[in-house]
């Protein structure tokens, strides 16, 4: 099988400028040094090749051309990215054959170049969150709405593990405005499209448009113990909490007729609306007008909840809306979407695309990532040894991100790798001897 690393579309962006501006955050004098010294070749390879020593096909793009490449060793992974020095890295499915091949199948008639193995990805976009938001838009992001990502994190990453049994789970920043999940379990590298998308449809909360007051539509007289799980240990604390001191949902009318919007009870949109518009002057704080009238609601649906089924779920329903994880279902559904690879550099903002801990991600923030003219700074002020392999390396602005990714991802998951290819050995040997017994 073949693991292809593709060569995606794009201007030749390659600007012979002999004084690069320091201020830019990205430009092709640093992005040589940084694929030149600094970006963990070895670390990937090892981890696109799932410990069989040599790389897979594996689809990896280069923003720079249109073919696809696959690599038998991480030597050649590294001498092609140091040849095109690419403004964007992708990375795609393993494939049957070799991807340098594929035309000649093409042309045989015989449809052999398909793809046979890819990690069970998620992609999740602040953009998509615009509608509940109100600090930022488009590809803006900052420190009040970024928590929303956190938020996605924590109740995908629970639900990958406790519902579907994952262990070797990624999560990295996309560079920009969201964030990546890949799921690199056996299991789930194997995953047939009609299963992807099984899956994905498990995450499938919102139902309608954004012409749709209501988007979400909890069915039913009880949530989904996934749903339960997740309203209850992050969804519900965080609304009321910090989403209500950032973003303010309720403190003007233009927000808050969003939210009555998603109530059936005409008379009770009535009457809270009443009370909202004769208390615009109040004295109290954007944040404490948000708290007062999230209650006054509460209060409102708990006292005709048992009359309209309606009604039951309304409160969780609006709680969704705002904070549940936003993922782009169709890149989960099919094994040949590319996804931008860890620790490449995003073109739009020059940040590296660092992994996240998830047991720690509410103290990732997607502002200090560092860029690549701050990596180039730091190599010049002596602070940083260009040698990724350096024990001490991790003191640096990279080096913690690299480290976290050897030690929480990547051996955990080799050695899982090591111990399936151990048994299959065994079970494979076990099979010989029986074939020959008498």
């Amino acid at each position: 099988m073949t693991r292809e690393e593709t060569e995606t579309s794009g201007e030749d962006m390659m600007i012979d400028d002999p004084k690069p501006k320091i201020e830019n955050d990205f430009n092709v004098h640093y992005l040589r040094i940084y694929y030149g010294n600094l970006f963990p070749y070895t670390d990937i390879h090892k981890w696109l090749s799932y410990g069989h020593g040599t790389c897979l096909f594996t689809c990896l793009s280069f923003f720079l051309s249109h073919s696809l490449k696959s690599f038998k060793n991480a030597s050649l992974m590294e001498a092609a990215i140091k040849s095109n020095f690419p403004y964007k890295i992708d990375i795609g499915a393993v494939y049957s054959v070799d991807p340098d091949k594929r035309h000649a199948y093409a042309q045989s008639g015989t449809n052999l170049f398909t793809p046979v193995e890819r990690e069970l990805v998620f992609d999740i976009d602040i953009t998509d969150y615009d509608d509940v938001r109100y600090c930022c838009s488009g590809a803006d992001v900052c420190s009040k709405c970024w928590p929303l990502m956190t938020v996605a994190i924590k109740v995908i990453d629970t639900s990958l593990r406790e519902d579907f049994g994952f262990k070797h789970i990624l999560w990295v920043f996309s560079g920009r405005r969201g964030v990546h999940c890949w799921v690199c379990d056996a299991k789930a590298r194997r995953l047939t499209n009609e299963q992807r998308s099984a899956v994905a449809e498990y995450f499938r909360v919102y139902k309608g448009n954004e012409n749709n007051a209501k988007k979400v539509d909890l069915m039913g007289h009880s949530l989904h113990p996934f749903l339960a799980r997740s309203y209850v240990d992050f969804l519900k604390s965080f609304f009321e909490g910090e989403l209500q001191a950032t973003q303010s949902i309720f403190s003007s009318k233009e927000k808050y007729e969003k939210i009555l919007g998603m109530i059936t009870d005409e008379d009770i949109q009535a009457d809270l609306r009443g009370k909202w518009e004769n208390s615009a002057r109040s004295s109290l704080s954007e944040e404490a007008t948000s708290l007062l009238r999230w209650e006054q609601l509460k209060k409102a649906l708990q006292s005709k909840r048992n009359k309209a089924l309606s009604l039951r779920t309304c409160v969780e329903e609006i709680v969704f809306t705002f904070t549940y994880p936003r993922i782009d279902l169709e890149v989960s559904k099919q094994m040949n979407h590319l996804l931008k690879a860890p620790f490449c550099v995003h073109p739009k903002t020059g940040r590296v695309c660092v992994p996240i801990d998830p047991n720690n991600c509410d103290e990732f923030d997607p502002l200090a990532v560092p860029t690549l003219s701050q990596l180039i700074e730091e190599i010049n002020s002596g602070g940083l040894k260009m040698d990724v392999d350096d024990d001490d390396s991790d003191s640096s602005l990279l080096g913690k991100s690299i480290k976290f990714f050897r030690s929480s991802f990547l051996e955990p998951l080799l050695k899982s790798c090591k111990e399936e290819i151990e048994s299959s050995y065994k079970t494979k040997i076990a099979k010989t001897k029986d074939s020959f017994s008498w």
